[in-house]
């Protein structure tokens, strides 16, 4: 596999969804180009001193420029060093995952910023945090909050203080590479697939090269943020590392994004589900890091209590579950004898090994499908039991889909069914797509 650090056949040039949100930001805040802008075949676009608007999208989309565009703007008002610290400071009071880790580093809460104090903040990287600012702030915030959680887990985990800033760079850069994604990604009634989903995957790589091509930040940060969507046990992008593979920094970033997007995807429980996952996926993630969280959301869970509605979803999710788990059984069962003798690196092994470790975690979290009638039975008007129950097999289905979508991303080929294998795989993914 080539390693995205040291390959220069990468595509980096702007995104017709980034030159789109840039341009329309320039419809309200005044952006001029403080040089020319050149195609890259010597074509002058864009004279210097000229305003840059959204009249000029059609233009610049025509053409793939010689530089990035943000290399030759000047902004009004663009984000700065104090402009992020108003920001941070903002959430720090107003959010309550930033506010949880705040009260409990207690004298110590004015550090999860500090580092930004020393950012280095050029000017293409301010014009990207702009545009990110006024055109995706829901990307700017996750962002900012995605910082204050890795820089509570590198301060709980000792981290030097140089290193922090190391630290708080990638965090707050390490989704420069959605801007280039089309925004209805985002959408969560939006099923991302085909094209879109390679572009989900590669953005890790996007980001890694725009700060690589700043030439200002530690080669540590481009690499925690290629990182930041890996996972301990290999399933996760854009490299499928595992282990100790990863590097201290990235662990922290593949944590800290998924501790936050919990947080913002679910207004109710979020500590209750982001504890269960982390408990039902320990072998995802570092569990010397999520040792420093799962106890400050026990102190959450406590006082949540608008558990009672999720049990009604526990019957039909327990379903599912047996389901999927026995068809895989049946497709294997119909195998000719010897045929799952098969590469380690294939479909069929891939989809196999992770089924089998779905399965293992649910019974040791005692919530295998075979297990489950005589819980719910017990749980009857147990309301908070019966959501904890739901809530598992909600993260269950999840990481069905997950094994899914891997499987149609990494053997396109499948659909073909060459092999009796691969037809297995296939017809599993195709009552996968039909059922979940």
């Amino acid at each position: 596999m080539t390693d995205p650090l040291d390959s220069a056949d990468i595509d980096t040039a702007d995104s017709p969804h980034y030159l789109r949100a840039l341009t329309d930001m320039a419809d309200r805040r005044t952006v001029v180009a403080d040089a020319a802008i050149y195609t890259d075949n010597g074509i002058k676009l864009v004279e210097k001193g000229a305003r840059i608007d959204s009249r000029l999208y059609d233009r610049l989309v025509q053409h793939k420029l010689r530089e990035p565009i943000d290399r030759h703007l000047s902004i009004e008002n663009p984000v700065d060093v104090p402009a992020l610290l108003a920001a941070g400071q903002a959430l720090i009071a107003e959010e309550a995952l930033p506010n949880m880790l705040a009260e409990a580093l207690g004298p110590s809460a004015a550090s999860l910023l500090a580092p930004l104090r020393s950012l280095p903040l050029p000017a293409p990287m301010a014009c990207k945090l702009t545009v990110m600012r006024d055109q995706r702030p829901e990307l700017f915030e996750h962002s900012l909050q995605m910082m204050t959680v890795a820089m509570f887990l590198g301060i709980k985990s000792g981290l030097a203080e140089r290193d922090c800033g190391t630290l708080a760079a990638a965090a707050l850069l390490h989704d420069l590479g959605v801007l280039h994604m089309d925004p209805a990604w985002s959408d969560p009634d939006h099923k991302v697939v085909g094209v879109q989903r390679k572009h989900l995957v590669a953005h890790p790589i996007t980001a890694m090269l725009m700060i690589r091509d700043t030439k200002v930040y530690a080669r540590a940060a481009e690499v925690a943020v290629l990182e930041h969507h890996e996972r301990m046990d290999g399933s996760g992008y854009p490299r499928g590392l595992a282990g100790a593979d990863i590097t201290p920094m990235g662990r922290i970033l593949l944590l800290a994004e998924v501790v936050t997007a919990f947080y913002e995807k679910y207004e109710d429980m979020p500590a209750q589900r982001l504890s269960l996952v982390l408990r039902l996926n320990h072998r995802k993630f570092p569990s010397a890091l999520v040792a420093h969280i799962l106890p400050l959301l026990q102190e959450e869970v406590a006082r949540e209590s608008a558990l009672m509605p999720l049990g009604n979803d526990a019957p039909r999710q327990i379903d599912l579950l047996a389901e999927a788990f026995t068809y895989w059984d049946q497709l294997k069962a119909a195998l000719p004898p010897g045929a799952a003798k098969v590469p380690a690196d294939s479909a069929f092994a891939f989809t196999d090994s992770r089924l089998l470790a779905l399965q293992k975690a649910l019974i040791e979290a005692g919530s295998h499908p075979r297990h489950q009638g005589e819980l719910l039975a017990q749980l009857q008007g147990d309301a908070i039991g019966m959501a904890e129950v739901a809530l598992v097999g909600r993260e269950a289905l999840w990481q069905l889909q997950s094994i899914l979508n891997a499987s149609h991303r990494r053997w396109p080929q499948l659909s073909d069914r060459t092999t009796p294998m691969d037809a297995a795989v296939a017809d599993w993914c195709d009552w996968a797509l039909r059922r979940l």
